[in-house]
Formats: structure tokens, C-alpha cells, sequence
């Protein structure tokens, strides 16, 4: 029997120009009088966190600042942040809400603390299966408010809490619908002051999960579930569609003057809408195999050193997922041909072709207008990694659930192998 029923969830919403100002009444209107703020040391930089803590204190709420969160967030990162807020309150003092300012990064770091705060237990007991034991919390959680400060994650509007594992050098994530936060608030101008880079990785990381949500498996071609088993991730469908080509036709719009203007003000705020647009149609449909192989592929980092990112060994999230984009649209285009090439000219009017290079050739165009490295090898892959990649890829079933076609271990190493170089 297949399944009739899909769901849709979204936080609360608050878009616009200064709408981050107006944290402190919302706050008030939760009944909060102490909140953890989360954010990172580049974001502290900026003054934003600062700027916001005071229009909190205001309405006579105070804030404690936690600014360490990590640029892709580890387990040990994520334990130290959990520590933080735990010492904030062994004084007796406990904090009402939580509030994220940053990247998807602060945002997951937030998501975690938020988790941990609140329910007995460890990290690991909460990580997905295999990695972890996949508990679900058991305590409701306090109130979240995410703030973005980068147009790409989506992290705002989803139940998705993504990290490394260090000693097994493996990226999953903790998924539960209470992880969602209770509002986000995108303010645009926050991300005026985003990297080149940034904005290019980010910017693909919106793009594919508009893609893969709306190439993802249609629900109910899934098996009927019941109402226990439903997931966050349940597949394409006719609200998360929306959503996904309304983030595609902003795209097409403004990616590419958004890396080149970076201060140019209509193109981030079509940027933060195509984001958080993306954001709610993908936080319930799903994303598959672009973002099952980019784990591995951020997990596995060798030397590469994007500008715009801590001097440290990364592949940016967004980075890892459209790398490999254009070989995994290929092989999934025969599952759904309307759909690939619908996408692939809603990003590109003047897009001509019907079959599966279609879209891999407009998202390949894009990567290189924005500056994504030319494939895997420019950041460091060769032919000899393709397997440890596989058996990363191979891990994230949660995501690959999802794939409108189910890949083999043979078909994802030919994806591997294919997004070498693409161009």
C-alpha cells in the first residue's frame, strides 16, 4: 500500500530589513527573562550579536553570549557550547530562550545546545543511526530564534542539526521535528557584509536544495507509513514544490550580481528570500544525493583553504554538496525528466536540450560563474579516495531515502568519479 499522507511544518516568519531589531519584543512575547545568544567569533566581529544583545536588554531581558560556535560544527565544538550553557545555569539562573545569530553553523550549534539543555543524555545518544543511537528528545525544548547572517543553509527554517564526528572522521546530523526553531527572522542586511565565497557556497547550497527537493522522491511513492513513523524528510509535494521553484526563479535572478555586488541591496534580499524559500520546502520534502555525498567530502578535508573561511582545512558545506550536483542530476534524471528539465530552464529561460545535461550544464555554468572549484580534485580528491567517499556517502541513508532513484555503491562511485572536474 503506498502512502496518501504528507506533512508540512515551518517556524514563524519575520522577513525584512530590520527585522533582527525587533528580537527583544518577540522574546518578551515568550515570557523570557535570561537567553543564551550563539553565535561565532567572525559573526561577533561584525557587531551584530552586540548590537542585537542590547536591543534585547531593552525590554529587560538578559543575555548571555556564547561566540565560539565553530565554522562546521564538530562534536567537540558542539560539547563545549552544551557546557556553556550548562554552567550559565548552574548558578540557579535558568535560561528561557535560545537565540541563534550566524551562519547555519551558530544556527546548528544553537539547535544542539537547545537539545542537550533540555533532555537527559549525551550528544551521541541523539546523533542519527548508524553514528548514534538516534533518541528522540523526550523533554520539549525552549524557544529557538534563529537569526541568519548567510543566505544558504536553510538551517532556520529546518529540524536539522549537522556535525563532524572527529574520531570517525564522518559528518552526520541529529534530526527531530523539535529541533525546528520557533521563529526565524531574516533580516537581509545582516547579510551585507558575507564573503565573496561565502556567498558563492552558500548561494549552491540554496540551489541544491531547491533541486533536490523538488527531484526528490514524490511521497506517495513511498510505502504508507504509520503515524508514528512519519519523518521530517517525507518527499516531494505539491507545498514544498512551491516553495522550490520560487527559490529557483529568485536564483536565477540574483546569484551571480550577489557574488559580484556583494553590497548590492535587492540581490541579498532576493538571496535571504530564495534561502529561506528553500529552507521551507526542502526542511519537508528533503534533500538526497548531492548533500548524502558532500558528508563525506567536508568530513574528509585534507588542505583546502577557501578565502572568506578560518585559516583551517574546509570545504564549506555548500562547497561540498554542488560539487559533485551536475554528475548526481545526470543520474537522476530518468526518474523524473519533467522535473530535471523544468528546473534546469526556470534557472536558465534560455536553456535548450531535453535530456539528462540539461540541468547538469546550467548548474555546472553556475558553479563556475560564482567561483565553486572546478570538482573534487581542486580541493584535494583524487580517483584513490573515490572509495572511502562511497562508504561516507553510503552512511547518510536518512538523505539517500529520499533519492528519486536509489544509487547503488557502483552508481555513487560513478557520480564521484564524474565531478573530478567539470569543465
Amino acid at each position: 500500500m503506498k502512502e496518501s499522507v504528507f506533512t508540512y511544518a515551518a517556524p514563524a516568519l519575520k522577513f525584512g530589513p530590520g527585522a533582527s531589531a525587533e528580537v527583544g519584543h518577540d522574546l518578551a512575547s515568550y515570557g523570557a527573562r535570561r537567553v543564551l545568544l550563539v553565535t561565532d567569533a567572525g559573526v561577533m566581529a561584525t557587531g551584530h550579536p552586540t548590537r542585537i544583545a542590547e536591543q534585547v536588554w531593552q525590554h529587560g531581558i538578559e543575555t548571555v553570549i556564547f561566540d565560539r560556535a565553530r565554522v562546521e560544527p564538530t562534536d567537540e565544538s558542539l560539547e563545549e557550547a552544551i557546557g556553556f550553557a550548562r554552567d550559565a545555569e548552574s548558578t540557579g539562573r535558568r535560561l528561557d530562550a535560545v537565540v541563534a545569530i550566524g551562519g547555519g553553523s551558530s544556527i546548528d550549534t544553537a539547535k544542539a545546545v537547545n537539545l542537550l539543555l533540555t533532555n537527559p543524555g549525551e550528544l551521541m545518544d541523539y546523533v542519527n543511526a548508524p553514528v548514534g543511537k538516534a533518541r528522540a528528545p523526550v523533554v520539549p525544548l525552549l524557544p529557538l530564534v534563529a537569526i541568519p547572517t548567510t543566505t544558504g543553509t536553510g538551517s532556520e527554517s529546518t529540524t536539522i542539526c549537522v556535525l563532524d564526528v572527529l574520531a570517525l572522521k564522518v559528518k552526520t546530523g541529529i534530526s527531530h521535528a523539535a529541533l525546528r526553531p520557533r521563529l526565524a527572522i531574516v533580516d537581509p542586511t545582516l547579510t551585507l557584509t558575507q564573503p565573496k565565497m561565502v556567498t558563492a557556497a552558500a548561494g549552491m547550497d540554496i540551489l541544491c536544495h531547491a533541486l533536490e527537493s523538488y527531484t526528490a522522491r514524490w511521497y506517495a511513492d513511498f510505502e504508507a507509513k504509520q503515524p508514528e513513523q512519519r519523518v521530517p524528510y517525507c518527499g516531494a509535494n505539491p507545498i514544498a514544490d512551491l516553495w522550490a521553484e520560487k527559490a529557483m526563479s529568485l536564483l536565477a535572478g540574483a546569484f551571480r550580481t550577489a557574488v559580484r555586488r556583494g553590497k548590492h541591496p535587492a540581490a541579498r534580499e532576493q538571496m535571504a528570500m530564495a534561502a529561506t524559500f528553500a529552507g521551507l520546502g526542502f526542511g519537508n520534502a528533503g534533500v538526497h544525493i548531492p548533500h548524502a555525498n558532500a558528508y563525506p567530502i567536508a568530513g574528509r578535508v585534507r588542505d583546502y583553504r577557501p578565502k572568506g573561511y578560518p585559516d583551517e582545512p574546509i570545504v564549506p558545506h555548500g562547497m561540498a554538496v554542488a560539487l559533485t550536483a551536475p554528475a548526481a542530476f545526470r543520474f537522476t534524471f530518468d526518474a523524473a525528466p519533467e522535473r530535471h528539465l523544468r528546473a534546469a530552464r526556470i534557472l536558465d529561460p534560455d536553456a535548450r536540450g531535453e535530456g539528462p545535461e540539461l540541468l547538469a550544464s546550467v548548474v555546472t555554468a553556475l558553479m563556475r560563474d560564482v567561483g565553486i572549484p572546478n570538482g573534487l580534485a581542486e580541493v584535494g580528491y583524487g580517483l584513490a579516495d573515490v572509495d572511502d567517499l562511497v562508504a561516507g556517502a553510503t552512511q547518510q541513508q536518512r538523505l539517500l531515502a529520499t533519492a528519486p532513484k536509489t544509487p547503488t555503491e557502483e552508481d555513487l562511485a560513478q557520480v564521484f568519479v564524474a565531478s573530478m572536474e567539470h569543465w
